[in-house]
């Protein structure tokens, strides 16, 4: 599986650098979001530009991302601009779940603005 993590401070970045996340490349693109979860990144953006295809196993591992950063901070998902990706995201109902933005800088955006407001949310408390 070839992929690249970019590690910032407030967020990282896995870009994944296969056409297809099916059930050959979901296994290990899971256990690669448990180990940067573990290591306490605290945003995560998963671009998915480079990927033409998506299967089941690939939503369940999209979903897995999402639900390991639910408690301690955002999932992003970019780049999911292929036809058959965004067909299969919209037919799963997945956009109603996700954080779904269309570029990695408006992702990175979106995490700053997060951060913002959450920190300006614990302040008023």
């Amino acid at each position: 599986m070839k992929f690249s993590v970019d590690k910032q401070e407030k967020y990282t970045v896995m870009t994944l650098q296969e056409e297809n996340l099916n059930s050959l490349v979901a296994p290990n693109v899971k256990s690669e979001f448990v180990i940067l979860r573990n290591e306490g990144t605290p945003n995560f953006i998963l671009n998915l530009s480079e990927v033409k295809f998506v299967d089941s196993s690939g939503l369940s591992a999209i979903l897995t991302a999402n639900r390991l950063w639910k408690d301690i901070g955002t999932f992003v998902l970019t780049g999911a601009t292929n036809p058959h990706v965004r067909k299969l995201i919209e037919i799963s109902r997945l956009e109603t779940v996700l954080t779904i933005i269309p570029t990695l800088s408006e992702s990175v955006d979106y995490i700053f603005m997060d951060e913002i407001e959450k920190e300006l949310d614990g302040e008023e408390e």
